[in-house]
């Protein structure tokens, strides 16, 4: 089914992954580049960044991930990070990605990302990560740190509220909030609740690790107040991926409300892996 928009715009559709309905925004010519949501919300709330990923010359494949947005959820015994990447696997076969993408994930979809580039490292022809949880370190101590796993869960449950709040102060977000997290609560609160728990504690040090000695292009990008993925935590992760991350103002979702901002973050990943793909064309051999 296609839901027809603007041109330049996303328009909405659906497939099958596996078997099981799911739901996606598609927009634009280009490089192809996969953006995976966060936690509570969907493709939808994305809306205004996505728009800027086509201007900048992108093919954007925005799915609502299982248990989001009217997606289907995993099936029994694969609810955990390593099910969603074979998802996202899926959904790349199911709408005829045959090179590898950008794969842009904010939040809990930038842990999906980071484990997508790990296990099907063919997939991913750069990565940036937004506030992007994955890091083993929660906080920092008086000379040690205390690892995601030892963080209480209404320490994450209060922070994120907080932020939520925070977050929704601007209009474009409170809409984005509106559009998306709420159906999801209404729709499937189990399944929020369930992805929250997996989320909450994704630890992939290892798998961050890997990626660092693979090569894969990283962009690390973190925002100044956000209260659900402390500075400790981003500082963590860029250190494990040996890149220098970069901080913008606002808090958690702030690409929701500041798409403009967003759009100049992504230029240099963008460009980068346009020229790697031409480059990739330019050694194939001629039909």
């Amino acid at each position: 089914m296609v839901r027809t928009g603007v041109p330049g715009h996303l328009t909405w559709r659906t497939t099958q992954v596996d078997g099981r309905g799911a739901v996606y925004g598609s927009g634009g010519h280009g490089l192809p580049v996969l953006f995976l949501h966060g936690w509570g919300l969907g493709n939808r709330a994305y809306k205004r960044p996505l728009k800027r990923l086509i201007r900048l010359g992108c093919r954007v494949y925005a799915p609502a991930l299982p248990d989001f947005g009217g997606t289907a959820g995993l099936p029994s015994g694969g609810n955990d990070l390593a099910g969603y990447a074979r998802w996202a696997d899926g959904f790349l076969d199911a709408v005829g990605v045959d090179e590898p993408a950008l794969v842009v994930g904010h939040s809990m979809g930038g842990a999906v990302g980071c484990r997508l580039a790990h296990d099907f490292p063919d997939r991913v022809g750069g990565l940036v990560l937004i506030n992007s949880i994955g890091a083993p370190v929660w906080t920092d101590g008086p000379g040690t740190g205390r690892l995601v796993a030892e963080r209480p869960l209404w320490h994450w449950a209060f922070s994120f509220s907080q932020d939520l709040v925070m977050s929704g102060r601007a209009p474009a977000t409170a809409r984005a909030i509106a559009e998306d997290c709420v159906p999801n609560m209404i729709r499937n609160p189990l399944g929020l609740l369930r992805v929250a728990a997996m989320a909450r504690r994704a630890d992939l040090g290892a798998e961050l690790a890997v990626l660092r000695r693979s090569g894969v292009p990283v962009t690390a990008v973190s925002s100044e107040g956000d209260l659900v993925v402390p500075r400790a935590s981003f500082y963590d992760l860029c250190r494990i991926l040996g890149v220098e991350g970069r901080l913008v103002p606002g808090h958690h979702s702030w690409l929701l409300s500041a798409p403009e901002e967003f759009a100049g973050v992504m230029v240099e990943a963008v460009t980068a892996a346009a020229a790697e793909r031409s480059a990739r064309a330019g050694l194939r051999p001629a039909s």
